[in-house]
């Protein structure tokens, strides 16, 4: 059970968080865009968050053994080059207190334009934001039909 609603409750704040996340829905690639906030979500433990971006990814046509694939990228050859980069920059912004080491930082940088770079480190803030009101809120993804 949801403990709180914050859209309910802190409305203005949860709208700020939306914007933001539709600021970088419109500015990323679909695919990459989910890729990323899987990710995040896995490392996050947010249940709900796995469930909905697993599913928009299917809904983008990903082959499914590519989204089951994602927890363990690194040992697939399914991702593109800049995705790798991607997944990269989001485990480690998402496991912040170590920071972000120069190496993936340029890897990212090599295949993304500085603005797509910002936009993808805005992208993985903002999915981290969601999930930590995911996990907090105890937010449950709908029950399977």
């Amino acid at each position: 059970m949801t403990r709180l609603a914050i859209n309910r409750h802190a409305p203005e704040g949860y709208q700020a968080v939306a914007q933001l996340d539709a600021y970088v829905r419109r500015n990323l690639d679909p695919e990459l865009l989910d890729l990323v906030k899987l990710r995040a979500s896995q490392l996050n433990g947010c249940a709900f968050c796995v469930d909905l971006h697993a599913t928009d990814l299917e809904k983008l046509g990903v082959p499914t053994r590519k989204i089951y694939a994602v927890s363990a990228w690194r040992e697939t050859t399914f991702f593109t080059g800049a995705e790798r980069a991607a997944l990269a920059l989001t485990e480690q912004v998402t496991h912040l207190p170590g920071g972000v080491d120069d190496a993936t930082w340029q890897a990212a940088a090599e295949v993304f334009a500085e603005r797509e770079l910002a936009d993808l480190v805005l992208a993985i803030g903002t999915i981290n934001l969601w999930n930590r009101i995911g996990v907090t809120t105890h937010l449950a993804p709908p029950p399977l039909a």
